[in-house]
């Protein structure tokens, strides 16, 4: 699937902290991760889970090592261990390990330990620029 989200800046789709293209309104979108609500329809349609890795962009995945690519093996969700962790206190290798630890090791306890955890990462816009 494709990923979903409201346009939060100017220019180019390439991922940087500071960036100058995000827009005033935005980086509250980003803040307050309401720029993610398009993808809540996804999970509607069948097609994202409300839990699990991340959905990729496409020219992510040309650059996956052969290790990363197994992340795909599972239906991508709106949050995972990632965003829960304080999304961009994280980097990208330390990323891919936590979805990794995430799909070797899911349970239903699992998914309600990170939700719990994205409830106040969300609210409190830790992590998120």
């Amino acid at each position: 699937g494709e990923l979903e989200k409201f346009n939060s800046m100017n220019g180019p789709a390439f991922k940087m902290r500071n960036d100058p293209r995000v827009t005033r309104f935005g980086a509250f979108l980003r803040r307050s991760s309401l720029d993610e609500l398009p993808q809540l329809f996804n999970v509607l349609k069948g097609g994202m889970s409300i839990v699990g890795p991340r959905p990729p962009l496409p020219s992510e995945i040309d650059k996956y090592e052969v290790w990363q690519r197994r992340r795909l093996s599972m239906k991508p969700g709106l949050t995972c261990l990632w965003q829960a962790n304080g999304r961009n206190n994280v980097d990208f290798e330390k990323w891919m390990k936590l979805d990794l630890e995430y799909i070797d090791g899911w349970s239903m306890g699992l998914d309600f330990k990170i939700l719990l955890k994205t409830i106040p990462a969300v609210l409190f816009s830790k992590g998120a620029q």
